[in-house]
């Protein structure tokens, strides 16, 4: 760092004949004594700064009330800090990734509001309310009736490792409706909207029929 002289200039006038010329000398020395140490703080600033005019934008240091409370130790990257990889919980998952589970025929069907709430996560499906308690249902409209035996040997396929089954109907001359509903307990389950979501994904768009294209 370079070194900056401080200059200080003293006037003296042997001919100063009033108190007036004296205080105007003397005001004249204190205003250049100032605009000196003006200079200086500013060439100092200027040096420390480097080449770079705008500051240094570097981390400052922890204040004493920020090491005592020890918030290093929570930041993520501490060597001492626990990471972990959570597991999605049953509720953070999608209905088709979710598996069946047994059903005693002690539990309560679902109602019908918390049943309309999961009807919005099922496409295609809705509520029917019969004798026997609540059901879902779906329809599928088919390209010809080879085309609806298919969609039961891929909905027979998706259903098998769920061990919970849709009653399905084969309907001339090119329909399929599923029927969903938990027959121990007289109503809705979880285990329904489940296969229903998992039905939703199996692919349909080679057996629906061709939309007619005008020319």
């Amino acid at each position: 760092m370079a070194t900056t002289s401080h200059l200080s200039f003293s006037f003296v006038h042997p001919r100063i004949s009033s108190p007036r010329h004296h205080h105007h000398h003397l005001t004249q020395l204190f205003s250049i004594q100032a605009q000196s140490r003006l200079s200086l703080k500013t060439t100092t600033r200027t040096e420390a700064m480097g080449s770079d005019l705008l500051g240094d934008f570097g981390a400052r240091d922890p204040f004493p009330a920020e090491v005592e409370s020890g918030f290093a130790d929570k930041v993520l990257g501490n060597v001492d800090t626990e990471h972990k990889i959570l597991i999605p919980n049953f509720s953070a998952l999608s209905l088709a990734q979710q598996d069946c589970s047994s059903v005693s025929p002690l539990q309560n069907p679902m109602s019908i509001d918390d049943a309309q709430k999961l009807l919005k996560k099922v496409i295609g499906w809705r509520l029917l309310e019969e004798e026997d308690g609540l059901k879902l249902q779906c329809l599928w409209k088919l390209r010809d009736f080879k085309c609806g035996v298919e969609l039961v040997n891929r909905i027979y396929r998706v259903t098998e490792p769920t061990g919970h089954f849709p009653n399905l109907h084969l309907e001339q001359p090119n329909q399929v409706r599923a029927v969903l509903w938990t027959s121990s307990i007289g109503g809705l389950s979880m285990n329904d909207f489940i296969v229903a979501a998992k039905i939703d994904e199996i692919k349909t768009s080679d057996l629906v029929p061709r939309k007619r294209i005008w020319a």
